[in-house]
């Protein structure tokens, strides 16, 4: 049976999967305080949300891990075909075991994760993660919205804000990224095996745990080594580092030579690591030889660094929209009206491939 559509003017329709009932309450609590959220549909299990998925139209699905009778990573493909089109949040405690099958989960099509609290969880964590939650599923649910009124465009390229008379050579290669970016990283990586000799710095909003496991997926997928940045170490070609969850990853000098420098400084755009920090300072550590990406996610962060990029003479290029999961981030950085390119992501790899061989 088909499930009913829906006016895009009706608030975001929400569905909790989880098998406690306590956490069940209050995820469905801080979603209907929204005046533009609506919870409608709240299951223990994965085999009840998939039954639910199946008579009525939802937005946005909040998804458990661990549930008995099924859990959610073999409810998610099934909950997918039920709603082609639907936002799955993955919502699941920090753990190293929950973060890789988190991971895992937005290579089979969730678009986001959120890290629930845990029993010794603080009231500030507490409120980071309804603040979270709320931003979350408000940015997948407008997504879903304004999709199901038909396909997102690719953006035509940016004319260069800037056009140079010799292209310049990048020296390193800075990405950001937040919702919808881990698949994006990994592929990536994957089609810049063995090309790209620059050191690649990047930041991907992720909780502590998370950017570890994703440093490995990066070095599998890509054959090039990666880890999370740590304080004071060189940064050289042929790697690539990933900022640690929790810590602001920059760059500094040290007898002479470029290096990491991690900090916690407060989060900026509500995010530490955020990508504005290391734009930033790369933009002061190399001046014109730099080459930023911005990746699909929710917000603005990045869009002042890269005006900072820019203003240090270097360049910048984002995502499109189309290929986008949410075209907050990359969106920002477009309108500040200096991108030089606006790329599909099926392009981008051999974009940046290019301009690392021959400059942009």
């Amino acid at each position: 049976m088909a499930v009913p559509a829906r006016s895009a003017a009706q608030p975001i329709h929400v569905m909790v999967v989880d098998d406690s009932a306590v956490v069940r309450g209050l995820i469905s609590r801080e979603i209907d305080a929204d005046p533009d959220l609506r919870v409608v549909a709240s299951a223990s299990n994965g085999e009840m949300a998939v039954m639910e998925a199946g008579r009525r139209a939802l937005d946005v699905i909040v998804l458990d891990i661990e549930m008995p009778i099924m859990d959610g990573m073999t409810a998610l493909p099934l909950l997918l075909a039920a709603q082609p089109g639907v936002k799955v949040l993955i919502a699941s405690t920090l753990t190293r075991r929950n973060g890789e099958i988190s991971l895992k989960a937005l290579q089979l099509g969730a678009a986001d994760y959120l890290s629930k609290p845990d029993a010794g969880t603080t009231l500030v964590t507490a409120e980071d993660f309804k603040r979270d939650l709320v931003a979350k599923v408000r940015a997948l649910g407008a997504v879903r919205g304004a999709r199901a009124l038909g396909p997102a465009m690719s953006a035509p390229p940016v004319a260069l804000a800037r056009p140079a008379a010799v292209a310049i050579r990048p020296e390193v290669i800075i990405i950001g990224g937040s919702t919808g970016a881990p698949p994006v990283l990994v592929r990536l990586f994957e089609e810049l095996r063995g090309a790209v000799r620059q050191p690649i710095l990047l930041t991907q909003h992720m909780p502590a745990t998370f950017t570890a496991l994703l440093a490995e997926q990066l070095e599998r997928s890509g054959g090039r080594p990666c880890s999370e940045g740590r304080d004071g170490e060189p940064i050289v070609p042929g790697r690539a580092y990933v900022a640690p969850g929790g810590w602001h990853m920059t760059v500094g000098t040290q007898n002479g030579l470029r290096v990491i420098r991690l900090d916690q400084e407060p989060p900026e755009n509500f995010c530490r690591p955020a990508v504005d920090p290391l734009f930033r300072s790369v933009a002061q550590a190399y001046g014109p030889k730099v080459l930023a990406v911005v990746l699909t996610g929710m917000g603005s962060d990045g869009a002042k660094g890269c005006e900072a990029v820019s203003q240090a003479g270097g360049r910048f290029v984002v995502q499109d929209e189309a290929s986008s999961a949410v075209w907050g981030m990359p969106g920002a950085a477009a309108r500040t009206g200096l991108a030089d390119r606006i790329v599909p992501l099926a392009q981008l790899a051999g974009f940046i491939a290019q301009a690392a061989e021959t400059g942009i």
